[in-house]
């Protein structure tokens, strides 16, 4: 069980910290003049890394979660993964046709639910 538990960590973090490393190097990069596909590159780049890793936190999860047993905080901490999902499922979809406002506003939402499962996940 602890290589499970190690993978969900690395995993973890390579989910939370992309999150913040892409978003601070997104708007250094804008505000810099880079280009546009430059971005949506790097972006497409980072959706394949995430989503492996997300694929990895799920399946280590699910196999934590049913070797400990389930509880309420860890149905918390499964919904707020779900929530994360959704989030970042749409985000990738809809990205290419939302204003900058609200891609980034979907971003940030991404981060914050993704910081309050680490959040429970500490608790647990």
């Amino acid at each position: 069980m602890a290589a499970i538990r190690w993978l969900h960590l690395v995993a973890m973090a390579v989910w939370v910290g992309g999150l913040i490393t892409l978003g601070a190097l997104v708007g250094a990069l804008r505000r810099h003049g880079v280009e546009r596909e430059i971005l949506r590159v790097m972006a497409r780049r980072f959706g394949v890394v995430s989503w492996t890793a997300m694929a990895v936190l799920v399946v280590t999860g699910l196999v934590q979660g049913f070797d400990r047993g389930w509880d309420r905080l860890l149905t918390v901490k499964a919904t707020g993964v779900g929530a994360v999902v959704a989030l970042a499922a749409w985000h990738q979809v809809a990205a290419r046709n939302q204003s900058p406002a609200v891609r980034g506003l979907l971003q940030a939402s991404i981060l914050a639910v993704s910081l309050g499962v680490v959040s429970v996940s500490v608790v647990l």
